[in-house]
C-alpha cells in the first residue's frame, strides 16, 4: 500500500544530491523544543520533496493487477511513508533503525533498561536519535497537557461498564474534538503555512491525554476506582501503568517496550491509512485518529493478540500441563486439518520471525522464564514453523508480534481481553502526528 522508504531510497540513490538530510542521524539539533526542531527541518524538507518530484515525478514505481484491486489494494504502492519500513527479511525499521538498535540507542526510563516511547516519537518525527534531555522534555510536555476536560470525564462516567472499551475510547476521543486548536484556527481563517503548527498542538494534546483516558476506561470495566493523578516525575508509560493500578516495576518496563515497538508500522495498514485518509480532508487530529481507532477495532486488525491468548489457553486446557512435543504436533496438525489456522503465525510481508516477537521473548526470558504459558509459547515456537513448512501453504511460517504480547500482559495481571485492543490504540496514537504533520507542512 505504501511507497515505503526503501523504494524512495532506491530512486534517490540515483541522485545523491537530494538524499534526505534527516535520514538516520543522531542529535542534529541540541534543542529540547520539538516544535522548534521541526520548524527548522520543514523548509529543507520541502525543498527536497520539490526536487525529488521535479526529477522523478514521472518515474514508474510499479504495476497494478486486477488481483491487487480485488485484494484490497495489497501490494499497490500508493502512499509515501518515511517513518518506518517493513522489510521481509529484516522486519520493521524506524527511520532506518532496527528494533535492537532502537533498544540500544534510545534513552531509557529512570531505573530501567527499555527504551522510552517518547524517544521513538522524537525519532519518528525528526529522523534523529534524541538525547536524554530531549526525551525528558517530551515527557514533561505530555505531562503538562494531560488534564481532561470535564465534559469528557462526565461522558466516560456515564458509560455502562459493559460497553466495549474500544467504543468508550473512540467516543471520548471524538468528544475531545471540542478542544481542537486546528478546527478553531481553520474556522478563523489561519494561513495554510500554519496548518502544521496547529496540528502539532492538537496531536501533542491528544497523545498526552490518552493514558488518562485509557486508565479511566480500564477502571470502568474492572474495579470502578478513580485513577491516580499524573505524576510529573514519571514518564508516559509509567504514568499509564500507575493510573491503571499497576505499580510493578517490571510491568512499567513492559509498557515502555510494548508502547515503543508497536508505535509505527508503515502507512498502509488500516488504522494508519484511515487516519491519513480522514486527515486529508483537513479533519482535525481528534477526528482523524478516531477514524483510525475504529479501523483498528476490527477483528482482522486489532484482535490478533487476544485471539492468540485465547487459543493458547484452550490448548493448555485441552492438553493439560506440560506436554510432549509429539502431542503438541498432533494438536497443531489437527487444528490445521480442521481448516483453522495457528493464530500469531504468518505475516503479509515478513518472511522471518518478527523482531517484535523476538524482543518480547527476550523480555520474558529475563523476567518470567518459568511462567507456564510462556513456556508453552516457547514450545509452540519450537514446533509450529516446521509443521507449517511441511504443510506448504504458509508463505511465512514464523511468529509475528501478536504471538507473544497477550501472554506478557496476563502474566502481570492485565487479564481483561477486551482491553487488549485499547492498549494497541495507545501506542498507535503516535501515528497521528507522524502521518498528518507532513501533509500539513506540504511535504507530500
Amino acid at each position: 500500500m505504501s511507497v515505503i522508504r526503501k523504494v524512495a531510497f532506491q530512486i534517490l540513490l540515483q541522485n545523491k544530491n537530494i538524499l534526505p538530510a534527516a535520514f538516520c542521524t543522531r542529535n542534529s539539533s541540541t534543542s529540547t523544543d520539538l516544535k522548534s526542531v521541526l520548524a527548522e527541518k520543514i523548509p529543507e524538507k520541502q525543498k527536497e520533496v520539490v526536487e525529488l518530484r521535479k526529477q522523478h515525478g514521472n518515474t514508474k514505481v510499479g504495476d497494478v493487477t486486477v488481483d491487487m484491486m480485488y485484494g484490497g489494494m495489497r501490494g499497490i504502492k500508493g502512499l509515501v511513508t518515511e517513518t518506518s519500513v517493513l522489510d521481509p527479511e529484516e522486519g520493521i525499521r524506524f527511520r532506518g533503525y532496527s528494533i535492537p538498535e532502537c533498544q540500544k540507542l534510545l534513552p531509557k526510563g529512570k531505573g530501567g533498561t527499555e527504551p522510552l516511547p517518547e524517544g521513538l516519537f522524537w525519532l519518528l518525527l525528526t529522523g534523529d536519535i534524541p538525547s536524554q534531555a530531549q526525551v525528558d522534555a517530551v515527557t514533561q510536555e505530555w505531562n503538562s497537557r494531560a488534564a481532561l476536560p470535564n465534559h469528557v470525564i462526565t461522558l466516560l462516567s456515564n458509560f455502562p461498564s459493559n460497553l466495549h472499551p474500544m467504543s468508550q475510547f473512540s467516543s471520548a476521543i471524538t468528544a475531545l474534538n471540542l478542544e481542537s486548536k486546528f478546527a478553531k484556527g481553520y474556522h478563523d481563517g489561519i494561513n495554510k503555512n500554519l496548518f502544521w503548527e496547529y496540528t502539532y498542538e492538537d496531536s501533542m494534546d491528544l497523545i498526552a491525554k490518552l493514558p488518562t483516558l485509557a486508565a479511566i476506561i480500564y477502571r470502568n470495566i474492572t474495579d470502578g476506582g478513580t485513577p491516580c493523578p499524573i505524576d510529573t516525575a514519571k514518564d508516559w508509560s509509567w504514568n499509564y501503568a500507575s493510573m491503571m493500578g499497576f505499580d510493578n516495576a517490571e510491568f512499567v518496563e513492559l509498557m515502555r517496550l510494548y508502547l515503543t515497538i508497536h508505535s509505527d508500522h508503515e502507512g498502509g495498514n488500516v488504522s494508519a491509512h484511515a487516519t491519513h485518509l480522514v486527515g486529508s480532508a483537513l479533519s482535525d487530529p481528534y477526528l482523524s485518529f478516531a477514524a483510525g481507532m475504529n479501523g483498528l477495532a476490527g477483528p482482522l486488525h486489532g484482535l490478533a493478540n487476544q485471539e492468540v491468548l485465547t487459543w493458547l489457553t484452550k490448548l493448555q486446557k485441552s492438553l493439560g500441563g506440560e506436554v510432549s512435543d509429539d502431542k503438541l504436533r498432533d494438536f497443531i496438525w489437527n487444528t490445521l486439518k480442521s481448516g483453522q489456522v495457528v493464530p500469531g503465525y504468518g505475516h503479509a510481508v515478513l518472511r522471518k520471525t518478527d523482531p517484535r516477537y523476538t524482543c518480547q521473548r527476550e523480555f520474558a526470558l529475563k523476567h518470567l522464564p518459568n511462567d507456564p504459558l510462556f513456556k508453552l509459547v516457547s514450545q509452540v515456537y519450537k514446533v509450529v514453523p516446521d509443521i507449517l513448512i511441511e504443510q506448504g501453504k504458509a508463505k511465512n511460517p514464523w511468529p509475528n508480534v501478536d504471538a507473544h504480547s497477550g501472554v506478557l500482559l496476563q502474566y502481570y495481571g492485565l487479564t481483561e481481553l477486551n482491553y487488549f485492543k485499547l492498549i494497541v490504540y495507545i501506542y498507535f496514537v503516535k501515528l497521528v502526528f507522524s502521518v498528518l504533520w507532513p501533509d500539513r507542512a506540504e511535504l507530500f
